[in-house]
């Protein structure tokens, strides 16, 4: 879910429509798992089946790609690594500094996702002055005081926010004023941000909400069903009652 304004990234600029642009991620990740396998090409089925999508909006998004696979062949897979890394920018190094080490702050400077997918955490940030060179991951915390200065000497443009909700959007206004220009929000509120910025906003207690909304609706068609099972038995009893509703003494052959 995105919030703020944003500004157009080369992607978008080169006419890859947005939700071909979320998709690019899901293929990647199955792509990969391919590779690791040595699997040399795959069918648009196989693979659109691996990334949640149907074959024939895997087939339009790749054709902005300037991809279309080969006839009875299929994608090669290496190539489609490449070719969709590069999309992303996945390609280069990205300096990425994560504000806010509390249990979920640490929990993403471990995650080792990170290096893999063209990612480095530059720096772990945090107002705790006990937290100060305490390592987390290998990397010590530094604190908010140096937020602006980690940020020039490092390069950094994105940020990720891991801080309580009413910490986020004062560390959010420093790290736009220091030059980042794409955040991670993890914290439960929604950040105002300036033109060219971009906020993704991850909230898992909204997530976990949409699956108990799943979960309630389910149940609810499973009890319909068995109370029109129910009245379904009820009906079959009836016919089978004489007119007074007593069962007849010589039932039918």
């Amino acid at each position: 879910m995105a919030t703020g304004r944003t500004h157009r990234p080369a992607t978008r600029s080169r006419g890859i429509p947005e939700a071909t642009v979320a998709r690019l991620p899901l293929y990647l990740r199955a792509l990969t798992a391919l590779s690791e396998r040595s699997v040399p090409t795959v069918s648009s089925e196989e693979l659109a089946a691996a990334a949640g999508v149907n074959s024939a909006k895997l087939r339009k998004d790749f054709s902005y790609l300037g991809s279309y696979g080969t006839r009875g062949v299929g994608y090669d897979v290496e190539y489609l690594v490449y070719q969709i890394s590069r999309e992303l920018g996945l390609t280069q190094d990205w300096p990425v500094v994560i504000v806010g080490i509390g249990n979920l702050g640490a929990a993403l400077a471990n995650y080792g996702g990170f290096a893999s997918r063209g990612f480095r955490v530059a720096a772990l940030i945090d107002a705790d002055p006990a937290m100060a060179g305490k390592p987390v991951a290998g990397i010590p915390v530094q604190h908010t005081d140096e937020l602006e200065t980690i940020i020039q000497d490092n390069g950094v443009s994105i940020g990720v926010i891991a801080t309580p909700a009413g910490a986020a959007q004062q560390v959010c206004d420093r790290l736009v004023a220091a030059g980042v220009t794409s955040i991670l929000n993890f914290a439960p509120t929604v950040l105002s941000v300036p033109d060219g910025v971009d906020v993704r906003k991850v909230d898992l207690s909204i997530e976990l909400q949409i699956l108990a909304f799943h979960e309630q609706r389910k149940a609810g068609e499973e009890a319909g069903a068995g109370t029109a099972q129910q009245a379904a038995a009820t009906r079959s009893d009836a016919a089978d009652q004489g007119p007074d509703g007593d069962v007849p003494a010589v039932m039918p052959a």
